[in-house]
C-alpha cells in the first residue's frame, strides 16, 4: 500500500524532518496442517528489500492498533485473522528512507489466530506470502526473529524494551 495520506499531509509541512510514527505488527500463528503439535507462521516477502518478513504497517489517526494489524493482513496477504494478544512493544531504531525522509517508529506486534483465506502478495508489497513451520523459518532480520519470538513465547505483552 502506498504511504497514508496524513503522512503526505506532514511531510508538507514538516519536509524530510524526523517523524514518530505508530505501527502495528500482526503476527498470525496457527497449527500445522501437516505437523502434530507445531505451528506455522504467516510471512511475507517483501519487494522492496527482498527479505521475508512480519506484515504490518503504518497505524492510522484514531485507529486502534490491533484493527491496523488486522486491516494490513487484509490489505498484504488476502487473509482474515483476529488478535489474541499484545505480544511486544518495541521503538524501533531511527531510519532514513531513500528520498531522505527520517522515522522512527513505536511498534505493537500482536499475536493474531488465522481464520480464513490463503495468502498471496495481495498489494504488490510483497513477492511471496506464505506458511512456514516455526521450526523451519527462512532467514529473518534481528527485529523480525524478536517480533515472531516475542509471540511463539506465549504470554501477554511478553517483552518490554528498557
Amino acid at each position: 500500500m502506498a504511504t497514508p495520506d496524513f503522512i503526505h499531509a506532514l511531510r508538507a509541512k514538516v519536509g524530510h524532518a524526523p517523524l514518530w510514527l505508530m505501527s502495528a505488527t500482526a503476527v498470525v500463528v496457527r497449527p500445522s496442517p501437516d505437523r502434530a503439535g507445531v505451528r506455522e507462521v504467516l510471512l511475507a516477502h517483501r519487494a522492496d528489500f527482498l527479505t521475508w518478513a512480519t506484515i504490518g504497517g503504518i497505524i492510522d489517526p484514531g485507529e486502534q492498533p490491533a484493527v491496523a494489524a488486522a486491516r494490513e493482513l487484509l490489505e498484504e496477504a488476502g487473509i482474515v485473522a483476529e488478535p489474541e494478544t499484545l505480544a511486544w512493544v518495541h521503538v524501533q531504531d531511527p531510519a532514513v528512507y531513500p528520498n531522505g525522509d527520517h522515522v522512527q517508529f513505536l511498534d505493537l506486534t500482536f499475536r493474531f489466530r488465522w481464520v480464513s483465506g490463503e495468502p498471496y502478495p495481495a498489494d504488490g508489497e510483497n513477492l511471496e506470502v506464505r506458511w512456514f513451520d516455526e521450526d523451519a523459518l527462512p532467514r529473518l532480520s534481528a527485529e523480525m526473529s524478536a517480533r515472531v519470538a516475542a509471540v511463539l513465547d506465549g504470554g501477554e505483552v511478553t517483552r518490554f524494551e528498557s
